[in-house]
């Protein structure tokens, strides 16, 4: 499933090709209505979390998740033919981006709006998450941190890949549980300087100098002190850890 920093990318790259500008909106595969939304101006593209919202001039926003297979294709030619499959096309004189294969692609009216960005934690690559929320939720949350950080209702946006890298990288085993406000503290700031190299890159960058590289994610031994990681299943995903970087 993409995590934060690509839907901040797909936010980005759309909301600079379609805001401000009149859209042609279909559903090729007809699975979504998209006639309240043809030949109004997009006023917005906004990523919260693993979530995107449309926000389109006089309709109710678009909520877009990706979920595991879903993913956009974009065309320079607005007339090229969509691939079947296509749940939505947003298309300007000059660009065209379809929406393929989501786990959810619905009009949001302002109350089921207000409803999801109530469900949601802060969002590392938002400017207007509050670093001491972050703290509270994370230090409230009953159980490990390596669980806590991949509940969207704590911190939004972050994966699995995401956890691997910003644990290690603060020394924080996925296990453990009752962190401080420090350590806490310490883990949002770790995420809100990594993940915007991550969007800016389109991938999972942990280390600038080796931006294709991990530390531990997916790895049979730790980049940084060569010993075995060590893998288990923590909150349904494959949790990732070196024994001595990351004591447990």
């Amino acid at each position: 499933m993409p995590e934060g920093h690509l839907i901040h990318r797909h936010a980005d790259e759309q909301h600079a090709a379609l805001s401000g500008r009149v859209v042609r909106a279909t559903s090729p595969q007809g699975r979504f209505d998209a006639r309240p939304y043809d030949g109004r101006a997009v006023t917005e593209v906004e990523a919260l979390g693993k979530h995107l919202l449309y926000h389109v001039d006089g309709a109710p926003a678009i909520h877009v998740h990706l979920g595991m297979r879903g993913l956009f294709l974009r065309h320079a030619d607005p007339s090229a033919v969509p691939k079947r499959g296509t749940r939505l096309r947003l298309a300007t004189d000059e660009v065209a981006y379809d929406l393929i294969a989501p786990i959810q692609c619905e009009p949001l009216g302002p109350q089921a709006l207000a409803a999801l960005r109530a469900s949601l934690g802060p969002d590392p690559l938002r400017g207007d998450a509050s670093p001491s929320e972050a703290v509270e939720r994370l230090i409230a949350f009953r159980g490990p941190v390596g669980a806590a950080v991949l509940d969207q209702g704590v911190w939004a946006g972050i994966g699995n890949a995401w956890r691997a890298e910003l644990l290690f990288l603060t020394g924080l085993h996925p296990g453990a549980r009752g962190i401080g406000p420090d350590a806490a503290a310490r883990l949002w700031e770790a995420a809100t300087a990594y993940m915007p190299l991550g969007r800016d890159a389109g991938q999972v960058v942990s280390d600038p100098d080796a931006p294709d590289e991990r530390w531990v994610y997916k790895r049979e031994r730790c980049r940084r002190c060569g010993a075995a990681v060590r893998t288990w299943q923590l909150a349904s995903r494959t949790a990732y850890a070196c024994p001595v970087d990351q004591p447990g």
